[in-house]
């Protein structure tokens, strides 16, 4: 037996797309890309969640649905990562500060993290659990990455800074919701980590004032990235036939 194993790690053929985006346009590299879906679940989501029960609105992230199961549908055929990112505590909120626990009674009524839905449906934003899921209409497949928070950034405490970099990703798209909250979080501390951010901004939203939508797209465009449009991105891109066969 051969006493020696390889380092080299292969690197796949660079896939390069200009998207039209704010500040200036970019290139990106769709084999190092991935996008990022953010919070697209139940208790944020669906009329019946913990949100909704407690009349934060949940229409806009509702509306995001179509626009997110057609992108997901194209990236796929383009080998993009298709990687979910939700809520998903313990049920015994072990990792949860009491600050953390206290803002959540404080925003969305009594009940907070891991309290019993006030709509019967299990505890809340428990993983595995009905507020944890993704909303029924979102059509996930096989290959797509799942990936728990315990935090408003999606890379604190878990295991998607990792999972990124075994795919050789440098660029993230952002999608979901809450644009200023947990999104925002998720991108500032993705460029903090030297990945490329594009926030695409329509298949993100927030039920925040529409004013803390400008602000955050003002400063992803000075600080963190640049904003585009799923829209644009999915004109940009070749069909996934001429791709192969360029």
């Amino acid at each position: 037996m051969e006493s020696r194993i390889s380092l080299v790690r292969s690197r796949k053929p660079e896939r390069r797309v200009s998207v039209p985006s704010l500040p200036f346009a970019v290139e990106v590299d769709l084999a190092r890309t991935a996008i990022l879906i953010i919070d697209m679940q139940n208790d944020f989501a669906h009329e019946d969640g913990w949100f909704g029960a407690r009349g934060v609105p949940t229409a806009q992230a509702v509306a995001l649905v179509p626009q997110i199961n057609a992108l997901t549908a194209t990236l796929r055929a383009h080998e993009v990562p298709i990687v979910w990112l939700n809520w998903g505590v313990r049920a015994d909120l072990a990792e949860l500060p009491d600050t953390l626990l206290a803002r959540g009674a404080q925003y969305a009524g009594r009940a907070t993290y891991g309290d019993r839905s006030p709509t019967g449906n299990g505890r809340i934003l428990v993983a595995d659990e009905w507020g944890a899921q993704l909303l029924s209409d979102l059509k996930t497949e096989a290959q797509d990455l799942h990936v728990s928070k315990v935090r408003f950034s999606g890379f604190a405490h878990t295991t998607l800074d990792t999972i990124l970099r075994k795919m050789d990703v440098t660029t993230v798209l952002f999608a979901g919701v809450n644009t200023d909250r947990c999104v925002f979080a998720t991108l500032q501390d993705a460029g903090s980590l030297g990945y490329d951010c594009v926030l695409l901004s329509d298949v993100t939203a927030t039920s925040s004032d529409q004013t803390a939508t400008a602000v955050i797209h003002d400063l992803v465009m000075r600080l963190y990235g640049v904003v585009a449009s799923s829209a644009d991105l999915l004109s940009a891109l070749p069909s996934p036939s001429t791709e192969v066969n360029s």
